[in-house]
Order: C-alpha cells, then sequence, then structure tokens
C-alpha cells in the first residue's frame, strides 16, 4: 500500500470513540468497526448496548470477535507510517532548548508544529498528519505550539478556556459561562484578544513614547555632560590663569622684600664703612697726637715744652661716638609685607571673581507695567527715578502700589545672571531680585522669607544686607556701580563694588522654587537730594 493510499483511506482505520488508530479492532453485528476497549468501555458506562456509529439498539450485549483482516491492514497501515514518519522526522529538526518538542516523538522529540487543545497534546510534523487529514480530527482546535497544555484547560470542568470573564477578568469554559459566570459579562476569547490586542498596541505605542523621552533625557544629561566639561575645562584655565598670576604675584612680593632687605643690608654695610674710616682716621690722628705728646714729655728744653703745652693739652677734634650705631631692625618686615600681600592677592582673586561672574552679563531692561507711578523711566528702560508727583497709570496686576519699586523683564529659572547698576550720586537705593509672586498690591517686607532679596543705602553712608535681621555692612569705599549676581542651582545672591572689584554681601543657601526678576528701587527724591536715576550700564570685563 502506497503512502497516498494511505492517507486517502486513513479515516477508516480510525475509532470514532478514541479517534485514535485501530487496536484489536472488532466488528458489531451492524458491520462497524471499533477498539476492542473503546466498544466494552462504552456498553460497561451505558444502560443500552447501542452502535456508537448506527444508534442501532441491541437488547443483548453481542459477543465480540478480532476482525482479522482488519487488524491485519491496520498493521499494515502502521508500519507504513512509521517508515513515513521515520523518513520524515530525518528531514525535521530535533526540538532545540526553549522550543515545544513532540509530545509523541520516542527518542529523539522533533520540533513540534502545532498544539491540539482538544488533545492536549503538541505535534511535529509528521504526527499533526491525522488532525489535517482524518475527519474526525479536523473539528479539533489547532495553534501554534505551546508548552503547559494543560493550562489552557479549565481545572474545574476539564473544558478548553474558550470564553473571557470581563466581570471577574479571567478565562473560562463553555459551562464556566451558564454555572459559575450565568450573570456575568462573558466574550469569546478572540474578541477579548482583539481588545486587549489592541490595548497592548497603545501601551507599546505609550512605552516607545516613554522610550524616546528618556533617549531624549538621556542625550540632555549628555549634553549637559558636555556642557559641565567644557566649564570645567573653563573653570580650571581660569584657576590655572588667576593661581599663576597669584604665585607670580607671591614670588614677586617675595623677591621684593629679598631685594628690600639687602639693600638695607647693603646700606648698613656702606654706613658702617664709612664710620670705620672715619674711625681709623681719627686713631690716626690720636696716634699722631700720642706721639708728639710722648716726644715733649721727654723733652729737657723748659722753654720749649711750655709753648707747646697748650696746643698738645687741648682735646683733639673727634666725633662723638656714644650714639653711632649699625644695627637695624628687621622686625615687623616680614609681617607688612605679608599684611601687603594678603591685600594685594585678595584683591586680585575679587577681580578674579567678578570676572567670572561678569561671564553671565544679561541685558537687563525695566517693566514698565511693574512700576509704581510715582517713578519715571527712560525710554530705553535703562534709567529709572522718582518724579514730584505720580502718573496717573492703570492699575494692572504687576505694578507696584505701594513703594517705588519696579522689576526687571527679564527672569531666571534656572542657571545663573548678572547686571550692573550705577548708583553714583546717590543717598537711597534698594537693589536686588525678587521672586515673582512678590507682593505687588501692599507694602513689601524686603526679607528672604518674603522672597526678596536685596542690599540698601541710606543718608549716603549707612549700608545694610536685608537678611531678616538686617545685616549692617562695613565698605571702604562707596560703590559707585553694583554688581548684582544670581545662581538658581546653588541658592546664591551676590553683590559687587564693580569699581573697587570687592564682594559687597552674599546670601548664601537660598531655595528658590519661583521665577526671579531684577528689583530696583530709586526711593523718593527727598527734594532733589536723592534725584540721581539708577542706570543699568553695559558690563564691560575687568580686565
Amino acid at each position: 500500500m502506497s503512502a497516498a493510499s494511505c492517507l486517502r483511506s486513513e479515516d477508516q482505520f480510525l475509532c470514532c470513540i478514541c479517534l485514535d488508530v485501530f487496536t484489536d479492532p472488532v466488528t458489531t453485528p451492524c458491520g462497524h468497526n471499533f477498539c476492542k476497549n473503546c466498544i466494552n468501555e462504552h456498553w460497561n458506562s451505558n444502560v443500552q448496548y447501542l452502535c456508537p456509529m448506527c444508534k442501532k439498539v441491541f437488547y443483548t450485549r453481542p459477543e465480540l470477535h478480532i476482525n482479522t483482516l482488519l487488524t491485519e491492514v491496520v498493521s499494515q497501515f502502521r508500519q507504513e507510517a512509521q517508515q513515513k514518519a521515520s523518513s520524515s522526522s530525518s528531514k525535521q529538526q530535533a526540538a532545540k532548548p526553549g522550543e515545544v518538542p513532540c509530545d509523541v516523538c520516542t527518542g529523539t522529540k522533533l520540533k513540534a508544529l502545532k498544539s491540539c487543545l482538544v488533545c492536549l497534546t503538541s505535534y511535529c510534523e509528521t504526527h499533526l498528519e491525522p488532525h489535517l487529514t482524518a475527519l474526525g480530527m479536523r473539528r479539533h482546535q489547532l495553534m501554534d505550539p505551546v508548552e503547559n497544555l494543560e493550562d489552557r484547560m479549565c481545572m474545574k470542568h476539564d473544558k478548553p478556556l474558550e470564553l473571557f470573564c470581563k466581570t471577574d477578568q479571567t478565562c473560562v469554559c463553555m459551562l464556566c459561562s451558564v454555572l459559575d459566570h450565568k450573570t456575568h459579562d462573558v466574550v469569546p476569547l478572540k474578541e477579548e484578544y482583539e481588545r486587549k490586542k489592541a490595548e497592548l498596541g497603545k501601551t507599546k505605542a505609550e512605552i516607545q513614547e516613554m522610550i524616546q523621552k528618556r533617549r531624549l533625557n538621556i542625550q540632555a544629561i549628555k549634553h549637559s555632560v558636555d556642557l559641565s566639561e567644557e566649564a570645567a575645562d573653563r573653570e580650571k584655565a581660569e584657576g590655572v590663569q588667576v593661581f599663576t598670576a597669584l604665585k607670580e604675584s607671591v614670588e614677586r612680593s617675595l623677591n621684593e622684600l629679598i631685594e628690600m632687605i639687602e639693600e638695607k643690608q647693603r646700606t648698613t654695610e656702606k654706613q658702617a664703612e664709612d664710620f670705620i674710616k672715619e674711625l681709623e682716621q681719627e686713631i690716626s690722628e690720636l696716634k699722631k697726637r700720642s706721639s708728639e705728646v710722648e716726644k715733649l714729655s721727654h723733652s729737657e728744653d723748659h722753654l720749649h715744652l711750655l709753648q707747646n703745652f697748650p696746643s698738645l693739652k687741648a682735646a683733639p677734634l673727634t666725633k662723638d661716638w656714644t650714639e653711632v650705631s649699625v644695627c637695624p631692625s628687621y622686625e615687623g618686615t616680614v609681617v607688612k609685607a605679608v599684611a601687603q600681600l594678603e591685600e594685594m592677592l585678595s584683591k586680585q582673586l575679587f577681580e578674579a571673581e567678578l570676572k567670572r561672574v561678569q561671564q553671565y552679563a544679561v541685558d537687563v531692561t525695566l517693566d514698565t507695567d511693574t512700576a509704581n507711578t510715582w517713578l519715571i523711566l527712560s525710554d530705553d528702560g535703562k534709567q529709572v527715578y522718582c518724579g514730584d508727583m505720580w502718573m496717573n497709570l492703570p492699575d494692572n496686576p504687576e505694578r507696584f502700589s505701594v513703594g517705588p519699586y519696579v522689576l526687571g523683564k527679564q527672569s531666571l529659572s534656572s542657571g545663573r545672571f548678572y547686571f550692573e547698576v550705577q548708583v553714583k550720586e546717590k543717598i537711597k537705593w534698594d537693589l536686588g531680585v525678587a521672586r515673582e509672586s512678590i507682593n505687588r498690591k501692599g507694602s513689601i517686607t524686603l526679607k528672604p522669607e518674603d522672597g526678596v532679596w536685596t542690599i540698601w543705602l541710606r543718608n549716603g553712608n549707612e549700608y545694610k544686607a536685608l537678611a531678616g535681621p538686617s545685616v549692617r555692612l562695613s565698605l571702604k569705599s562707596r560703590p559707585q556701580k553694583v554688581g548684582v549676581f544670581v545662581d538658581y542651582e546653588e541658592g546664591l545672591v551676590s553683590f559687587y563694588d564693580v569699581d573697587a572689584a570687592a564682594l559687597i554681601y552674599s546670601f548664601t543657601g537660598c531655595s528658590f522654587t519661583e521665577k526671579l526678576y531684577p528689583l530696583f528701587s530709586p526711593c523718593l527724591n527727598d527734594r532733589g537730594k536723592n534725584a540721581a536715576p539708577l542706570i543699568i550700564c553695559p558690563v564691560n570685563q575687568t580686565a
């Protein structure tokens, strides 16, 4: 019998009870064939003896005999099927780790092609053929091979999980839907599968969007690292430049100190040499006088001795050396030099610091919508002073209704900024930064707790940092131009005397949560005594 004929006549070799190839086939009186065990178990479990195929009823249990011819044909069919399976197996691949193996193969397990939800068995290509050709097996539900097929059966009713209960969000069988889940919203598994698949599509899109955002975050972080590296290189270069200059200043001061000491020593040595020469000259003169005295004392000539005695008796013309000293004092020389060096280094450091913050200069202009009605602003928004009368302006929400204040247009919510203001010829002013939510329609409390970081001048020489409580500032000189620097992330607000390159005051450890705006107050003009304007100046970096 050829393989083709086997496949064409395969249905006649299958038992309709077990749906498998006959084992010990027997024939009923009505002419139908069954496995001997299958028909006996069927009749044992039923009251009537009827044929499962034609439903013919036998009033007495028929005596069954082995169908010898069919047994031989089935045996031949099995041999040919095994040969075909062996030939096919040689062409198929063995199941690799992670792949589903065929449950029927003996020996080497081949890769499963499909899994049957009815048989709860996975089949390779060869063992799958009955499900593709046998009439009784074509109705079986096949799917891509999966492991643990028993998990796809209802544990309670031993039926395939074909439905989905939306109420309990679980897979159920047909019996579950009419028993335990009778009143629930139950839909076919495929319908819920499509819906969940659509949701997965949305989830996938959302995940892809999240991935893209994180990739952008990675790019931003990498860019920040690059910027940080550039800033670090710039800071290192500036640090090397500053400390090289400081080192040169120290070496220069040391050389000047040594030169001064050595010059003082040379002067001392020259003075000592002159004193010694003078003393030696006097010693020579005294020796000469001593010789003359000695000679005269031995003279026997009475007249000669008496005539020369007065001149030799008189004190010689010599210098009074009791107050003469060549002991120079070096005490305090090094201390004084170090003090001068500290002052010079401090000035250089502040100049370097000022130069650094000036790199963050922002072109600030005054916001006319925030200006109190007593203030007069220049057309370019760079100058402000207090007039003699208030102006009739719209009372918009941004405008200060109490106190001569005005904000800058530019704001800061991250990073750093710096600007400079000329305060020359003024005896009163307020200057600093304020958060966006500063009170515009009432009295302003100038302290950090209320979102204001400022310093002020009163009476021409009283400087204070309004730190709550305020801090009186002692300045060596009266600033003509004030620089304001803000580092948002560091929580820092610093004020500088630009011309003196000196730090006036710093607010540190500040907590910024809103936008910050430059804050200006020229104060009242005090009958013309304080009429000079506050002027926002262009920043010229110090050399």
